[in-house]
């Protein structure tokens, strides 16, 4: 599509997921799946056909370009933006948003973890085909809205505006009323019974125009820092001293308090991949629903999650609902109701 750009953000760590994912060589650029491919990868792969690769952006931390540079060679490589610091969202897409507006003002752009799943990527090329075209004419936001499929805890959700009018005027794109932080368990299921609750996936598709007027509206000092970002020596002194805070406080929330921000609702399959619950949901199970990655065999063992695709072979016997995973000579056999210690087992 013209004028079309894709901004990826690849800059987490992924301490959820170790040993497999590590500061060193986090989530986004391992193969997790056992598909061949890594996250980051796929997030290419899936918009293929939306954009040319001449008009991808990765932002990264200073750290992973070089494994950015490896993995996605076909990505110019002055649009692999490296931060000198992990700032959270909003400077990070502040910082692709500017550059992308220096050489294409027209711009009409999609930002994007790197490492969430999607199993219908038609489907999802659909979807940002139809937010990219509401964007190319209006003065508008529009979030992707993923279609809640149980009370789940771990996401933030969107609030839609019940309203026939919009149906009408704007096909699937729906006005937001509000974003909710990540509810209780209680708060999900009201929130599921309802059905005007999405939850936020984390992509956005806007004009550039519009992003960066409202990042000057309601985050100056963010927008200011930007202009100061010249040089790479400026990056490397401005950066750094940039406010920490998300897209959703910065700008997300202020502007659906305006009435400019839209969503799609969408059911393609997604996952953020956030943790060992969400890619055991993504893995095929054997008989006594074991998902593994790697040469794994069970033997009286039920509901484990095992990724061990570095080793030539693994046995393992009499284990219920347990984590395994190796990599780099590190192991971890965890009990699933206790992934939540992982950060804590990872520091010692």
């Amino acid at each position: 599509m013209k004028n079309t750009h894709v901004v990826i953000m690849a800059g987490g760590i992924g301490s959820r997921f170790w040993p497999l994912s590590t500061p060193e060589f986090p989530k986004q650029f391992i193969d997790i799946l056992g598909c061949g491919r890594t996250l980051i990868q796929l997030t290419v792969d899936r918009f293929k056909g939306v954009c040319p690769m001449e008009r991808f952006w990765v932002v990264t931390n200073a750290a992973y370009v070089e494994i950015v540079k490896q993995q996605l060679p076909e990505i110019p490589e002055a649009h692999i933006l490296a931060e000198p610091a992990a700032r959270n969202t909003a400077p990070c897409i502040a910082w692709a948003c500017w550059r992308i507006k220096a050489e294409d003002p027209k711009a009409n752009v999609v930002v994007t973890p790197a490492d969430a799943v999607v199993m219908n990527p038609e489907e999802f090329k659909r979807v940002i085909k139809n937010a990219l075209d509401f964007t190319a004419e209006n003065n508008a936001i529009v979030t992707i809205g993923i279609k809640p499929s149980r009370p789940e805890t771990g996401y933030g959700y969107v609030e839609i505006v019940e309203s026939v009018e919009l149906r009408v005027e704007s096909g699937e794109i729906r006005k937001v009323h509000e974003f909710k932080e990540k509810p209780d368990y209680d708060t999900a299921e009201k929130y599921l019974k309802a059905g005007n609750y999405l939850w936020n996936a984390g992509i956005f598709v806007w004009n550039i125009e519009t992003i960066t007027d409202s990042i000057v509206k309601y985050k100056p000092n963010i927008a200011a820092d930007m202009e100061r970002m010249k040089t790479d020596n400026d990056v490397k002194e401005v950066f750094p001293q940039c406010e920490k805070i998300s897209i959703d406080f910065a700008v997300m929330e202020p502007a659906a308090a305006d009435g400019k921000v839209y969503t799609h609702p969408a059911d393609f399959g997604w996952s953020d991949l956030g943790n060992w619950a969400s890619l055991y949901d993504k893995l095929q199970h054997d008989k006594n629903n074991n998902g593994s990655v790697g040469n794994v065999y069970f033997y009286e063992c039920h509901n484990c999650v095992v990724h061990t695709e570095e080793a030539k072979k693994v046995v393992l016997q009499g284990l219920d609902d347990y984590i395994v995973s190796e990599k780099g000579g590190r192991l971890l056999v965890c009990k699933r109701s206790e992934e939540q210690r992982i950060k804590e087992f990872s520091t010692e």
